[in-house]
């Protein structure tokens, strides 16, 4: 199969199983992307039972999470990043635009990244089962989908999917790995270590990209230069900073600095259990 016939089975099925399919079967990595503007008026097909809902449904707290119905809970919220994040790199191979010099190893190491998106999803979709929740039972919102719309570009694709939300879940997976292992459940602390260590090597090829295109400019100014509207370097932070994670990725020193003390005026990003420090 060409890579652009995997990404258009993955955003035009709405078969969650068409979504969850090996991308070991691409065969060619060939093919021209389509017109980005497309992107703004675009939805991944889903069934009825998993498509976006405006219904609001808040994250467990955490002083809720010995118990198996919230345990439950929180694993759909992570099921659906990890199928918001497969469509939204599914979106990215068939609508941003690649320069040839490079567009195979862009296209090699997105496949990758799907991959372990895809094991994160099942592992995910496994552990809730076990309490007897599937993946569905609860609305499913679209905020990270939001942002695919917006871009134009590889490069502020990788600025908002790894430097910005995979950068986020370092701190999401190591501090939930943590509190599942506080009340005893070894096997769900056990699947957030697996996503958090994948996640490194995710933030690392955006950081690896960025910085062969960055030129004169430093990483920090050319990754918040390419970030859409609406969406600043805040939403990179968790509700713990894994300053360790971020350094294997590649950032450096000054980036995490800049990071970890950055600062917007947006009410969500300034929770007193999400300031990132």
């Amino acid at each position: 199969m060409n890579v652009i016939e995997y990404a258009k089975l993955i955003l035009n099925s709405s078969n969650i199983e068409d979504k969850l399919l090996d991308p070991s079967i691409v065969t060619s990595y060939e093919g021209s992307t389509d017109d980005f503007e497309k992107l703004k008026d675009l939805m991944p097909a889903r069934d009825a039972g998993i498509s976006f809902s405006a219904t609001q449904v808040k994250f467990p707290r955490r002083n809720t999470l010995h118990l198996n119905d919230r345990k439950a809970l929180a694993l759909h919220f992570f099921a659906n990043h990890e199928l918001l994040a497969i469509e939204m790199m599914a979106a990215a191979l068939l609508y941003l635009p690649l320069d040839d010099s490079f567009s195979k190893r862009i296209r090699v190491g997105i496949l990758q990244t799907i991959k372990d998106e895809q094991k994160h999803f099942k592992l995910y979709r496994s552990r809730m089962n076990d309490f007897s929740v599937d993946f569905g039972d609860f609305p499913v919102n679209d905020f990270f989908w939001r942002q695919m719309q917006k871009m134009k570009s590889i490069d502020e694709y990788l600025a908002v999917i790894s430097l910005t939300f995979e950068a986020a879940n370092l701190d999401f997976a190591k501090n939930y790995g943590n509190i599942f292992k506080s009340v005893g459940d070894d096997k769900t602390s056990k699947i957030m270590d697996i996503v958090y260590q994948d996640e490194i090597s995710h933030v690392g090829f955006g950081v690896t990209w960025l910085n062969k295109w960055k030129e004169d400019k430093s990483l920090w100014q050319y990754y918040v230069d390419c970030l859409p509207d609406m969406l600043t370097p805040a939403r990179s932070k968790g509700n713990i900073f894994d300053i360790e994670g971020r350094l294997k990725s590649g950032m450096g020193e000054n980036f995490v600095h800049e990071v970890q003390n950055y600062r917007d005026e947006f009410t969500v990003t300034n929770r007193k259990e999400w300031n990132g420090k």
